[in-house]
């Protein structure tokens, strides 16, 4: 309803109640000013009574005017009185009902007195016939609820009332003046009675009840659900607000607070809604790099639920804690997502089926752009992607299990623009290799490294480089690890100090290990020789379960975080410890944690997702400032562990060789 409309039905309803008001209060003050009933019948019956008392009880018992018969004497004897019927008296007991009967009965009693106290003969006597005059009956006027309008002939007023004998002339005034006034209020009710009744009817019309098909129809309707959709978040963010406004600053100042204020790990907050997340796990995540309050997360199936979506992507926001703020579908599980770094709108995501979908925030639930199913693309599951370039030249870099390694553009995913698969000539069973992760060194778009299911780690190349060709190079194997690689990831290329040859790997054998890339290219031919064991520089080996992610910070050159199989977030600092972490939280207890990811505003948040669908979100306060020395310290502490591990790599042995063939 129209806020226009709602406006005139509140002017109705007023105008409605102001109508009543005006009649209570005329039915009021005419039941105050009305004179008491049938007032001018109690006048009547008492001089009815005074006559009865002076001629005697007869006088009132004729029902009718009867003209005496006065040739006929009552009595021939002289001197005796003329005695005259009592029924001439009882005309005034007749007409007792008007005014001007009363007077017209003292007349003729006066006269009867006279004709007796007068002793003589009466004289020959003849018929004489005497008129009487009937007095007009009071006309009885009857209105009802249908008289609208009153109409009165002009000429009424004017002429002169009938002849009562002087006395009924102002009772007709009166009475003619009250009918008058009793039709116009007759009118008057019956018109404001007909307004209230079409006022009710009219405001009845509009706010009646909807039927079961209007309001299935209203709700189905697409206006409304998005109406509604928005509204409730604008009032659940409002309501999500955790600002604390009764605080008092005049307080709370005193100093010498805990040493650890602003060191500890806090929880922010844990996203879950049980329509979307119950059954699932989260299988990747990633920060808005434009909004720093969104993160995205992808899930897997829900077993138990048939009907919905085997993947979906939800992106949630900080200040809106119960529902994400929007949801994408997938035919397939979804093990990778990403935004796009270049475009805020656009989400990216990787499928069990091999499948590369976009979605887009302004579009609907389904993917706006999809890769096909077909031998061009991939068809094994992809568990890692990543976005290289310049806002003006990127590519999504995409891979799955079975070495196909696809280069994309964002706005064509009907096939790749480039393809490139890694295979390695030592494999005795098959030359696939499985990739289970990826990751560019920064500011690379060309070299990159590579976690298998083997556990062994490679440096492959996208194009021919000088003394290098594409693909992968088999000859530098970056092996420590005793279980499929779960997490790579390169040291961030900012600070004074350039440590961006220094990457993190995490396993399921339980372990974190520190490696330096030898180089971005290779002098060495691509066939031939014996494959060359780098070592790592460090091993991390505090875990209490499979280390299922590892991130280096974005701003302190010696923090890094890891997540393991017991739902343990573990904070390390290797300018102070590089034995234990500096930090262990329990997240997520009874649960694994499966990913991590720092935000990129400043690192104080680090986003961690649980195998129970949870998405944990956590501060770590001032372990995220670094100071100027550290990237000094954290340089002596790699030259400690490059010290400690100085021996030159050397080629691997035929059993070593055997054993990384064998899958």
């Amino acid at each position: 309803m129209s806020e226009r409309r709602r406006d005139e039905i509140a002017l109705k309803r007023q105008k409605l109640a102001e109508l009543r008001k005006a009649r209570a209060e005329r039915l009021e003050r005419k039941q105050q000013q009305s004179p008491p009933p049938a007032q001018d019948s109690y006048k009547n019956r008492d001089i009815n009574a005074l006559l009865e008392g002076i001629l005697g009880s007869d006088a009132g018992g004729s029902s009718g005017i009867r003209t005496p018969d006065l040739g006929t004497p009552t009595s021939s004897a002289p001197g005796t009185p003329l005695r005259v019927p009592r029924s001439i008296s009882g005309i005034a007991l007749r007409r007792g009902s008007d005014a001007g009967s009363s007077t017209l009965a003292n007349t003729a009693s006066d006269a009867i007195v006279d004709r007796a106290a007068t002793p003589r003969f009466a004289p020959e006597l003849i018929d004489v016939e005497q008129e009487l005059f009937e007095l007009p009956q009071r006309e009885r006027v009857m209105y009802n609820k249908e008289i609208q309008t009153a109409t009165f002939d002009s000429s009424d007023e004017e002429s002169p009332p009938h002849d009562t004998g002087g006395v009924g002339t102002s009772t007709e005034d009166v009475r003619r003046e009250r009918e008058r006034e009793a039709a116009l209020e007759a009118a008057r009710e019956a018109e404001l009675e007909a307004e209230s009744v079409q006022l009710d009817r009219e405001i009845a019309q509009e706010i009646r009840d909807l039927t079961e098909e209007e309001r299935t129809s209203i709700f189905a309707a697409p206006e409304f659900l998005d109406f509604v959709e928005q509204s409730s978040k604008i009032v659940q963010r409002a309501l999500n607000d955790n600002y604390d406004y009764i605080r008092d600053y005049s307080v709370g100042t005193e100093t010498g607070g805990d040493d650890s204020e602003g060191k500890r790990v806090k929880r922010v907050c844990a996203f879950w809604d049980e329509r979307y997340c119950k059954n699932r796990s989260i299988t990747d995540l990633d920060w808005s790099p434009k909004y720093p309050e969104l993160s995205v997360a992808s899930y897997n199936k829900n077993p138990a639920a048939l009907n919905e979506p085997d993947g979906i992507v939800a992106v949630w926001n900080m200040h809106l804690l119960e529902r994400p703020e929007f949801v994408f579908h997938s035919q397939s599980d979804v093990l990778s997502v990403t935004f796009s770094p270049f475009h805020s709108n656009l989400v990216f995501g990787g499928t069990y089926s091999g499948q590369i979908l976009l979605w887009d925030t302004r579009s609907k639930h389904l993917p706006v752009l999809k890769t096909p199913l077909s031998a061009a693309g991939h068809t094994h599951p992809v568990y890692a992607m990543q976005m290289v370039g310049t806002q003006n030249a990127h590519n999504l870099i995409t891979s799955s299990t079975d070495g196909l390694v696809c280069s994309w553009l964002v706005d064509m995913l009907a096939q790749p623009q480039e393809t490139l698969e890694l295979v390695h000539a030592g494999h005795n069973k098959t030359g696939e290799v499985a990739i289970t992760a990826l990751d560019f060194p920064d500011n690379e778009t060309s070299t990159f490294w590579i976690g298998t299911e083997e556990g062994n780690l490679y440096q492959a190349n996208r194009h021919d480089r000088a003394g290098a060709k594409a693909g992968l190079n088999a000859h530098d194997v970056y092996r420590a690890h005793a279980g499929p690689v779960t997490g790579l990831h390169f040291h961030p290329a900012d600070g004074p100090v350039d440590f961006s040859d220094l990457f993190l790997s995490c396993s399921v054998d339980w372990t974190v290990k520190l490696w330096r890339a030898r180089g971005l290219t290779n002098t060495k031919p691509s066939t031939g020789g014996a494959p060359t064991a780098v070592p790592p520089l460090y091993s991390f080996d505090e875990a209490d379960d499979y280390v299922y992610d590892v991130k280096w910070h974005p701003t302190h050159p010696a923090v890094f975080g890891a997540v393991d199989g017991s739902g343990k977030f573990d904070l390390w600092n290797l300018n102070i410890d590089t034995e234990v972490p500096a930090v262990r939280t329990a997240v997520s207890e009874g649960h694994a944690l499966n990913k991590m990811r720092w935000d990129h505003k400043d690192g104080r948040r680090v986003a961690m997702g649980g195998s129970e669908g949870r998405l944990h979100v956590y501060d770590i306060g001032d372990m995220a400032i670094p100071r100027e020395t550290e990237w000094n310290d954290l340089q002596k502490t790699v030259a400690s562990f490059a010290g400690a591990s100085s021996q030159e790599p050397e080629p691997l042995t035929s059993s070593l060789r055997g054993s990384v063939n064998g899958r």
